[in-house]
């Protein structure tokens, strides 16, 4: 009996952390444009917000995400109380294999839950930030880019090959100054 208890308490707090949760704000940092006032650049970052917020289908986004997260919950429940029992019955034991087999599911089906629910979280972070970062900009404001790599003049971009008869970088990479013996030269004779 206590073991039970104890099974199905952990397997409700872990279930009650496997919430998805929406967003209710930006994770983004975006400036003000040139030459705009700070208040309006409030006014852009609220009208922006509420418009995140409703494309991802208002504060209740997250829910199909929870309705899922409890579903797998509930079936790692069942399977386990099913595994139990099979497994129990073998030694007349059939009831407390139940027992210990749905708590134990229980606690991986809510694990499971859990990450899940994290995921659906992060993914909802991120639709959010795209829309409010494409209403920012065209409000006019600044929003982050990703750079990309670029080499030194002449250099091509990492991964591509120079055209055929491209003529080598004057001096050579790992030419040593002229007048000087390169390492392991022999002397002059």
């Amino acid at each position: 009996m206590r073991i039970r208890s104890t099974i199905a308490l952990v397997g409700a707090a872990t279930l009650l952390v496997a919430c998805a949760t929406t967003p209710t704000g930006p994770a983004v940092t975006v400036m003000p444009g040139n030459g705009k006032t700070f208040e309006a650049f409030q006014q852009d970052a609220a009208q922006c917000q509420q418009y995140a917020q409703a494309s991802l289908g208002g504060p209740n986004a997250g829910q199909a995400a929870n309705d899922r997260a409890a579903g797998t919950a509930v079936a790692g429940s069942a399977l386990g109380a099913a595994t139990g029992a099979i497994i129990g019955s073998a030694s007349n034991q059939g009831g407390q294999g139940a027992a210990i087999g749905a708590g134990v599911g229980l606690l991986f089906g809510a694990i499971s839950a859990a990450n899940q629910s994290s995921a659906s979280s992060w993914q909802l972070q991120r639709m959010y930030d795209g829309a409010y970062m494409q209403c920012m900009y065209a409000r006019g404001n600044q929003v982050p880019v990703r750079m990309s790599y670029r080499g030194g003049a002449g250099s091509p971009p990492p991964g591509m090959y120079p055209p055929p008869n491209t003529p080598a970088p004057y001096p050579p990479p790992n030419t040593p100054p002229p007048g000087i013996p390169p390492p392991n030269a022999l002397p002059p004779q």
